[in-house]
């Protein structure tokens, strides 16, 4: 499955998602020990909003991020962006969110759209990570912030046959028994262990224009928080 390039995982992935949408948030949770609902509301806290900000949470799934952002800054303007309809169609039977279709790499928003730019989960899952940086660049404004929440390559070190088991053995084992999509679960350790490393996301970050890099890893290594500032003195993207 991640051997899949260019338009071919593309929709491969849109499937996917498509067809683990109802109990997506469920396995989330289950996953991760219930971990997620603390990382989302950490990566509202680094997006540092003012209550009248407006806040793009692309890659939204069923809008939990979307959901924290307005919980804390119930004035703030947010939008959810996805490319998969059944993700959100699930997403608006929890709640009314401002909800757009958008494809990662060519967003329908005008350049200096938005305050920050949030993310969970999205961009191993991206064709081109590079490029999917530049248009979040792109639509944030001088001074805007980036906070991007996703699995990382983990370092070798003495829990790494219990990582392997836990992401190779359970993880597909729990998502076939609960989403009946097996295969979904198994990509998700594939491109867990095919991702970039978390200094190496810092370093396209800072390649695509950010300032002020940073970040955190969670869960034995496997997940990070990083965050960063387009510079206020900014044009257009770089």
């Amino acid at each position: 499955m991640t051997q899949l390039t260019g338009r071919e995982r593309a929709a491969y992935v849109q499937n996917m998602f498509t067809r683990i949408a109802r109990r997506y948030d469920l396995m989330n949770r289950l996953m991760t020990g219930g971990q997620d609902i603390r990382w989302r509301k950490r990566v509202i806290e680094l997006a540092r909003l003012h209550p009248n900000a407006s806040l793009l949470d692309l890659g939204t799934g069923t809008g939990d991020l979307a959901r924290e952002a307005l919980s804390a800054f119930p004035n703030a303007r947010v939008v959810g962006a996805d490319f998969t309809l059944e993700m959100m169609r699930v997403g608006r039977r929890n709640s009314p969110l401002d909800f757009s279709a958008a494809d990662a790499l060519q967003l329908p928003f005008p350049d200096f759209s938005f305050d920050a730019v949030v993310s969970g989960f999205l961009m191993r899952n991206v064709v081109d990570l590079q490029k999917a940086l530049e248009e979040q660049y792109r639509v944030l404004k001088p001074g805007g912030r980036i906070v991007i929440l996703d699995t990382t390559r983990p370092k070798k070190n003495i829990l790494s046959p219990f990582i392997w088991v836990h992401m190779h053995v359970v993880i597909p084992t729990l998502g076939g028994l609960i989403t009946g999509s097996g295969d979904a679960y198994r990509y998700l350790p594939e491109t867990t262990e095919g991702f970039v490393t978390a200094e190496d996301m810092a370093a396209r970050m800072e390649k695509a224009g950010f300032q002020k890099i940073g970040f955190q890893r969670f869960m034995f290594g496997t997940i990070a928080i990083h965050w960063g500032e387009k510079p206020l003195e900014s044009g257009g993207a770089k």
